[in-house]
């Protein structure tokens, strides 16, 4: 009698039960490694905004070697604008971006240079800013930045006088270091905003006092979304920061047909037709949570908590104030 016997033994398949354990497993190491890459991504991204933030301190540096002064925030004439440039413009060949500077004619103003305003300059953006985009602006096209300069704390001018605010760019200014008499590594330089900020502007003086909020001022025309999105415009709404509100804060304005969850005040731009004072609250804003990221005048690059004292925003804000920081 033959006895029939098999090479190869049966292979048992999965069964659905030890399919969905698999399957379930696999989920779970999925949710558990996102977040690790996000942070990690965000991470990396924090780290090339301070970087960028840290090539503008060098620039600024670099500028004050070459034209023994820092740069004005805006140069006015006697009679109004002398071409609005910004601070930013201004170091553009202390950035490798000599070739664009040379496109620039500063006696004229960008709004007839558009092939200059349209550039992206990419050390002026956060990689975390969700808004790099153009912007049009009537026959030209204009490109945001997510670093602006420090023009202090309410008060950014007084076109009367000449006399700038107490931060460390002003119109026409030409500050030298040892105007900081705080200290350089007590005086913030630049920090970030967010692009296409709505804001009000023009059309009265703003108190005197720093405000307590911005729900009662009142300006001739609110702006939806074009805060920020002009790299090569040097008044304050566009290239700069106050520290009338701490970072991030939240900071409602009255605008046409209801009020703007987070927006800027000007009371009159630099150099426009209101011709009276320029006081602002330009908020500093960050897309990294819980943080925003500053330069200082010394060059460092600091990240500051949106939970800091008020007093201690301020402080920092302003050259000359006789507060001399220690941590913070």
């Amino acid at each position: 009698m033959f006895h029939r016997t098999s090479s190869t033994r049966s292979r048992r398949a999965f069964t659905l039960i030890e399919l969905l354990v698999v399957i379930a497993i696999i989920a779970i190491l999925i949710a558990l490694l996102l977040p690790a890459v996000q942070q990690a991504r965000e991470a990396a991204r924090r780290t090339q905004c301070k970087n960028n933030l840290k090539q503008i301190g060098l620039a600024l540096h670099n500028y004050l070697d070459a034209h023994r002064a820092f740069p004005p925030s805006i140069c006015l004439g006697p009679g109004g604008t002398a071409g609005d440039w910004s601070v930013h413009a201004r170091l553009l060949p202390f950035l490798d971006q000599a070739v664009l500077q040379n496109l620039v004619d500063f006696n004229l103003g960008y709004d007839v240079q558009g092939n200059v305003t349209r550039r992206r300059i990419g050390v002026y953006l956060c990689p975390s800013e969700t808004n790099d985009r153009a912007r049009p602006d009537g026959a030209i096209i204009q490109y945001p930045t997510s670093y602006g300069f420090n023009g202090g704390t309410w008060q950014v001018y007084d076109p009367v006088t000449g006399r700038g605010g107490d931060g460390a760019f002003f119109p026409n200014s030409k500050i030298l270091p040892r105007d900081f008499t705080d200290g350089t590594s007590n005086t913030m330089g630049f920090a970030e905003v967010k692009t296409f900020t709505p804001y009000v502007r023009d059309g009265s003086d703003g108190p005197a006092a720093v405000p307590a909020s911005l729900a009662s001022l009142s300006a001739g025309a609110f702006k939806t979304n074009s805060g920020h999105t002009e790299w090569v415009d040097g008044r304050v709404h566009q290239t700069g920061f106050t520290t009338t509100f701490g970072p991030n804060a939240i900071t409602p304005v009255s605008g046409a047909g209801g009020s703007a969850p987070s927006g800027d005040y000007t009371s009159c731009r630099e150099g426009k037709s209101c011709n009276t004072f320029t006081r602002a609250a330009v908020t500093a804003r960050s897309f990294h949570i819980g943080l925003v990221h500053v330069l200082l005048m010394d060059g460092s690059v600091r990240s500051i908590s949106e939970n800091i004292n008020r007093q201690t925003w301020r402080n920092l804000g302003a050259r000359n104030d006789g507060n001399v920081l220690g941590e913070f």
